[in-house]
């Protein structure tokens, strides 16, 4: 799932990752809800090659750098993974959010001091690090035990270099949907079944504002039909392939057919007063939840967890899931081994280990983080997951669905902090009634551009 702290987007999601930082840490990320089961005790993915400790054979303490909460300490991952080898201690080193972590992920890497045996790097960096620190990282595609067929095509990709080294693991991803309100939309006169719902906006993202104009004319006093057009950008943004860097790595955004499209979808959401005006991940939002202010949000997988915390008991039969009008991603990362660190083998092997399908299932199961693994998708704890809260939707059908038709991303080393400012300096200004989009959009570009020239 799971952020983007996660007040992003970007690629981002809520920071449900909020633990005391040790070591490196931090940023954009978190998950939150849905379902598998337990591993069976001994099945890895991995090898186990009876030794568990260190290369001499004795016991070893491996370091997991992560920012915010990966899940793999909650779901007893490393847990299972030191009865499996007994000579071998995990200790977490987690940071808040991703702005503190991967300032300092990228110092210690350049200094080679300071790294923890596993790093975590969040999927709005991993462009900046295969370009520029791949040489830094161990490739992860040698370590025995690894398929590359066993995960996505798209997120195996995002981590491998023009050399083929292939220097993270995918951990987990964000698959989209929509999530709605039935008594908001059967008050509205719109219809309520979830296959009903996604036929309305099936593969246009301007059918989804179709929608809205119909739900704005019966909409019940004083909701919205979406939560706020920055929403709407995200989605429609992330559902393109090529974004804001073009193949050769140049900055494209000002001429971006992918921004163009988003960027008219948000400024028709804003000024349609189809939305409710909210910037994501902050309070007022989550009050928008509480006090049911809007139909509708755009919704990766990691976030049915916030939403149901948010939203509360009150609202537990009132929402559901429909497919988004196309696949689109938000959120994710990879775990790297670095080649300064004194104990790599062993910590290839507990990274492999980690995403292999059986313990990404578990950790869809236990903090809704949906797998990177398409080899998960089959087993029951994923294809067979509902979710009471949420009408028992399908969320093990609808997210696979999703992740399987999701394009490769080109990802440029700035992605995160521009489409931040599009989103900040562009998007709510306008939504906010403080902006024309023509005075917005020059804020956003000045705004980006002195970023790109730092």
């Amino acid at each position: 799932m799971r952020t983007r702290t996660r007040t992003r987007r970007t690629s981002r999601r809520p920071n449900a990752r909020r633990r005391t930082s040790r070591a490196l840490a931090a940023t954009v990320a978190a998950g939150l809800l849905a379902g598998c089961a337990l591993l069976d005790e001994g099945s890895s993915a991995a090898p186990d090659d009876g030794d568990g400790g260190g290369s001499d054979g004795g016991p070893v303490t491996l370091t997991v750098g992560v920012f915010g909460v990966f899940g793999f300490e909650e779901a007893g991952l490393y847990d299972e993974y030191e009865k499996l080898h007994p000579e071998v201690t995990i200790k977490e080193e987690a940071a808040p959010s991703n702005e503190e972590y991967y300032p300092a992920l990228r110092e210690a890497l350049d200094s080679g001091s300071g790294l923890a045996d596993i790093q975590a790097v969040e999927v709005g960096n991993i462009s900046e690090v295969v370009a520029g620190r791949s040489d830094q990282l161990m490739d992860l595609a040698t370590v025995p035990g690894v398929d590359e067929t066993a995960f996505l095509h798209w997120k195996w990709d995002q981590a491998t270099t023009a050399e083929n080294k292939t220097i993270g693991l995918g951990t987990d991803i964000g698959p989209m949907a929509v999530c709605y309100r039935k008594d908001l939309f059967r008050a509205a006169g719109l219809p309520t079944d979830r296959e009903e719902v996604a036929a309305l906006w099936f593969s246009d993202w301007q059918k989804y504002l179709g929608v809205g104009a119909d739900y704005r004319e019966n909409a019940p006093e004083g909701t919205a039909f979406v939560d706020s057009a920055a929403g709407v950008y995200n989605g429609s943004i992330s559902s393109f392939p090529i974004r804001y860097f073009g193949r050769e790595g140049e900055p494209i955004y000002k001429d971006s057919p992918a921004v163009e499209a988003s960027w008219d979808l948000a400024m028709q959401a804003a000024q349609g007063q189809m939305t409710a005006q909210l910037k994501q991940f902050t309070p007022e939002w989550d009050e928008g939840f509480a006090e049911g202010d809007f139909a509708t949000v755009i919704c990766p997988s990691w976030m049915l967890g916030h939403i149901q915390e948010k939203a509360g008991p009150a609202a537990a039969d009132k929402w559901d899931i429909a497919a988004a009008p196309k696949p689109a991603n938000w959120g994710g990362s990879f775990l790297t081994v670095p080649e300064a660190g004194e104990n790599k083998e062993e910590a290839a092997r507990l990274a492999a280990w980690l995403t292999a399908p059986e313990q990404q299932a578990r950790l869809f199961e236990k903090q809704a983080n949906f797998p990177s693994s398409q080899a998960a998708y089959s087993l029951p704890q994923v294809a067979d997951a509902t979710h009471p809260y949420f009408n028992d939707a399908p969320t093990g059908e609808i997210f696979s669905i999703a992740a399987k038709s999701i394009p490769t991303l080109q990802l440029g080393t700035k992605d995160q902090p521009i489409q931040q400012q599009i989103t900040d300096a562009g998007i709510l200004p306008v939504e906010q009634g403080e902006m024309t989009p023509e005075q917005a959009w020059r804020s956003a570009v000045r705004e980006i551009d002195e970023l790109l020239d730092r």
